[in-house]
């Protein structure tokens, strides 16, 4: 069976998985580790220090654990837990870089993905010579919140279709 491009780029008969979330209360703290998370239409997540500022295509940060490994293997010898890339969460088993043409649904919450997150300089200092390189490709996707709701650990992510 045949399928167009297009029909192709908006299917996912796949799930992924929630498997780390974390919250920054404000700049240079660390990241709290969080098992659930209330997500605010134009908001972002609770207690996130962009909570009250970003309304905007930024609201919320995501990374593939996939790609943690994948920085990991480039950064020979680092340990790398997922609050040192200061991104909001962390899912398995789904690929975010090609969930840009559907909504994606966490838990009870509707999220938009709107670019990739780029490293910062930060990340050299944070993980050593060789990071932002590392990460260039692999930084996570930044999103909107299209509804609010609830994430928690082990919520499933999945690719819904845009009604037009």
């Amino acid at each position: 069976m045949f399928e167009s491009l297009k029909e192709l780029r908006i299917q996912f008969p796949h799930t992924g998985t929630v498997e780390w979330i974390g919250v920054r209360s404000s700049r240079d703290e660390p990241m709290l580790e969080l098992e659930t998370v209330s997500v605010v239409e134009r908001q972002g997540l609770l207690g996130d220090r962009y909570s009250a500022k970003r309304t905007d295509n930024r609201a919320v940060t995501l990374i593939q654990a996939e790609h943690l490994d994948v920085i990991r293997s480039l950064l020979p010898g680092s340990a790398i837990e997922p609050a040192a890339l200061r991104r909001n969460i962390v899912v398995r088993g789904i690929n975010l870089n090609a969930m840009k043409e559907v909504h994606i649904k966490i838990g009870s919450a509707l999220l938009q993905l709107t670019g990739m997150c780029h490293p910062c300089s930060k990340m050299e200092r944070r993980l050593g010579v060789g990071a932002y390189n590392a990460m260039r490709g692999h930084g996570g996707i930044t999103a909107r919140v299209l509804r609010g709701g609830d994430i928690a650990i082990g919520d499933e992510v999945r690719g819904l279709q845009v009604e037009r």
